[in-house]
């Protein structure tokens, strides 16, 4: 009797861990109007060119950057004037993407993210020395499709000194 009635509880166990319903939680994109918004922030970044992106960013835009001492998230304006301090510092600045971007839209909260990975690089002007950041930045986007709220992980206390 014992037997058959572990056997019985054992199979109902088997049965319920099996029986998990498969279910999505959104969908991965490997081109989209998103990961072209990522790109084209980057390449105004490069350009010096503040005003192209404040047409992708939401004027609440926050940013939080690993390594850079900040305690809380920064707003649109103190970063691109951090941005523009790269250029005062750093000569042949690139940023390239390392593999490719996903876009990812999750059921969840309708969530918009770009996920990307990076590869900074520049030369100090006053000591020669080149720098390079490897990085991967997430970008969260509005209803409206501006970017809302950017996350880059990467060792930026590098730039620092």
């Amino acid at each position: 009797m014992k037997t058959i009635l572990l056997t019985i509880i054992l199979l109902c166990t088997l049965s319920v861990s099996y029986s998990q319903e498969i279910k999505e939680n959104g969908t991965i994109y490997i081109n989209h109007p998103y990961i072209n918004a990522v790109n084209a922030s980057v390449k105004a970044y490069l350009a010096k060119d503040d005003a192209a992106n404040r047409k992708i960013y939401a004027d609440t835009a926050k940013f939080w950057v690993s390594g850079m001492g900040m305690s809380k998230p920064m707003g649109l304006n103190d970063m691109l004037k951090t941005w523009d301090a790269d250029f005062d510092k750093y000569d042949s600045i690139s940023l390239k993407t390392v593999g490719y971007p996903d876009y990812l839209h999750y059921v969840d909260m309708d969530a918009k993210v770009v996920q990307s990975w990076w590869h900074w690089s520049g030369k100090s002007k006053t000591t020669g020395k080149w720098t390079d950041v490897d990085f991967v930045e997430f970008d969260v986007f509005n209803k409206d499709g501006k970017i809302s709220y950017e996350t880059s992980y990467g060792n930026f206390s590098s730039l620092m000194n």
